[in-house]
């Protein structure tokens, strides 16, 4: 079981992260909304996008290997946060996790389930 990366042959898509779409055969994990909080449920890095980026992907690999996956299986992320300007600034905090082209999109939200809290993701991932 695996996903099959799909690129419609754009110019432009060799120049972003993230691919057109993907395709997931077999069972799928599908996350929850995963935060800048750790182990503990303390926020992580209070006003850093940057650090709240990490601890927020990291915690997604935390539900993919608890499911028996990693993040070359997933296919699709949505990522929420309450600034683009303040994510594009540090984007580059989310490519060792983004790295394989799967679909994504982006959205800027009014605010998140806690005032600090700066970035929320969710996975869509195949299981072997």
């Amino acid at each position: 079981m695996g996903i099959t990366r799909i690129e419609t042959g754009r110019p432009y898509e060799s120049k972003v992260r993230h691919g057109a779409g993907s395709v997931a055969v077999g069972r799928v994990l599908h996350s929850s909304g995963l935060t800048a909080r750790d182990r503990e449920g303390n926020i992580v890095g209070k006003g850093d996008m940057a650090a709240q980026i990490r601890q927020a992907f990291a915690n997604v690999g935390d539900v993919l290997h608890a499911a028996g996956t990693d993040f070359p299986k997933v296919a699709k992320y949505t990522i929420y946060v309450t600034d683009i300007d303040a994510y594009l600034r540090v984007a580059e905090n989310a490519a060792p996790f983004t790295a394989h082209r799967q679909a994504s999109t982006l959205i800027q939200v009014a605010r998140l389930a806690h005032p600090d809290l700066l970035i929320e993701v969710e996975a869509i991932a195949a299981l072997d």
